[in-house]
């Protein structure tokens, strides 16, 4: 078993085992790889061993990856921050947007999505952590935003995404990831998807209702930021 695949079995296990705790179903979480700087020969083998749902945040990259892996059956997920000369490249390669934090970004991602695809999933981003450093609309823009999205046609509004504050504080993870569900829950829209918890906090993500947690590190190992180039 190659490292990539042994790793996404402890993965899977971790999920699993979480899941239970949580009283939940353990397939309706699904693990995104997080393969930023990856290699698409890492994808392969991730690929090779069950994944399907990948992550990128650097556009140029992805596209890059996706030329390469156009033989697979792969559903690209976009998980960083959006420039609005970056939508249509955005529109018409990806399965999923999960950081969509304003309705400009949206509003051009539903103008530019083709026809001949299915509509795009989209989640909004919301910072709350309250980082200046961090994307997101704030709590307070959240219900604004969601209700605009909804009606857009091309788009299908899914659920919500956050990056909470890293924390090793077990309850702190727990409380931030629940203001998360909390949040969603109070929209008036059906949605059905949190996309949250990345490697060191998905037990906490898990037990207050996460339906993505986007892995990276714990699956291919440390990054090497020097394979970006500086794209965003």
């Amino acid at each position: 078993m190659s490292t990539i695949a042994a790793n996404i079995s402890t993965l899977e296990q971790r999920i699993r085992v979480a899941a239970q705790a949580a009283r939940r179903d353990p397939d309706s979480i699904g693990l995104l790889a997080v393969s930023k700087t990856k290699p698409a020969e890492a994808l392969r083998e991730a690929f090779a061993a069950g994944l399907r749902h990948f992550g990128e945040n650097y556009l140029q990259e992805a596209l890059g990856k996706q030329q390469q892996l156009a033989d697979l059956p792969l559903y690209w997920h976009f998980i960083g921050p959006i420039q609005s000369n970056k939508t249509r490249s955005l529109a018409e390669h990806f399965d999923w947007v999960h950081s969509v934090d304003r309705l400009k970004i949206a509003q051009r991602l539903s103008e530019q999505r083709p026809e001949h695809l299915a509509p795009l999933n989209i989640c909004i981003q919301v910072n709350v952590s309250g980082e200046a450093s961090k994307s997101g609309c704030t709590p307070e823009e959240l219900p604004q935003l969601a209700a605009a999205i909804a009606s857009l046609p091309r788009l299908k509004l899914r659920g919500l995404m956050a990056i909470p504050e890293p924390t090793d504080d077990v309850a702190a993870q727990h409380a931030a990831f629940a203001r998360v569900r909390i949040l969603q829950e109070q929209l008036p829209q059906a949605l059905d998807t949190l996309s949250m918890g990345m490697s060191h906090d998905l037990e906490a993500a898990i037990s207050e209702g996460a339906t993505w947690v986007r892995i990276g590190t714990a699956l291919f190992g440390a990054r090497d930021y020097s394979q970006t180039h500086g794209q965003p």
